[in-house]
């Protein structure tokens, strides 16, 4: 299953209509993790190849694993691109990450760094960050604790608060890692768009899974979302 870019003219989702849709699929055993993280994996080889890299060569790969489901879908994804021979590392920014998820990235070579003594390594050695922090289940966006400390160190190691950095061209952003963020960027809320607190990581690409939220389609939000590629999971909308 591939991520497509979504027509202009679609009508954003609410997390509430989203959790709704999803409730019967996942009531029938659909594995709507799994497929979420076969699409976002394929959307990273894709920005790979458009940086004329290729996963087999063993590009180096951030997860930012937080404790929802986000951070399940990066932790998948990053299982299969380690897999396949990238060098993943991975910082838990929460009290916890998904199990089978986490289990499936370290048995396929991934490696857990601290916070505090692996951030600079692992964000230098990137050829990709994978945003997987925050999803739509939280009742604030704003980043807290571990989550934002992560945050705010490798906008300072991008330069992201440099306006000359951040409005690069394609080609100059290419000597910067990509930043892929997971359903939608971590510290934006999903349905009205706000960003209450600026420590947000700009995606370069953001993979939605199901719908596309309706806050990405709202300023200030959709600044910080990049292009948008809707993956479709077979959701009805009520």
């Amino acid at each position: 299953m591939r991520a497509q870019p979504f027509p202009e003219h679609l009508t954003g989702w609410t997390a509430e209509q989203v959790r709704a849709a999803e409730a019967p699929l996942l009531a029938a055993g659909e594995p709507l993790m799994r497929r979420a993280a076969a699409a976002l994996a394929e959307v990273v080889r894709d920005v790979l190849r458009d940086r004329a890299r290729a996963v087999e060569q063993g590009p180096g790969i951030l997860v930012l694993a937080g404790s929802g489901d986000n951070g399940g879908d990066a932790l998948f994804a990053a299982a299969e691109l380690a897999g396949k021979g990238a060098r993943v590392s991975v910082i838990e920014t929460g009290s916890r990450v998904h199990e089978g998820a986490a289990a499936a990235a370290r048995a396929a070579g991934a490696r857990w760094v601290q916070l505090d003594d692996g951030l600079d390594h692992a964000a230098h050695d990137a050829a990709v960050i994978l945003d997987g922090i925050l999803g739509i289940g939280g009742d604030s966006p704003a980043l807290r604790c571990d989550a934002r400390t992560a945050v705010a160190r490798l906008r300072e190691l991008l330069h992201l608060d440099d306006p000359a950095i951040v409005n690069l061209n394609r080609d100059a952003r290419a000597g910067r890692p990509a930043i892929v963020a997971v359903d939608l960027p971590s510290g934006v809320h999903a349905d009205d768009g706000s960003v209450p607190d600026p420590t947000v990581l700009p995606a370069d690409v953001t993979v939605t899974f199901g719908a596309v939220k309706a806050g990405l389609l709202r300023e200030p939000a959709a600044r910080y979302a990049g292009e948008v590629r809707l993956v479709e999971l077979g959701l009805e909308r009520a």
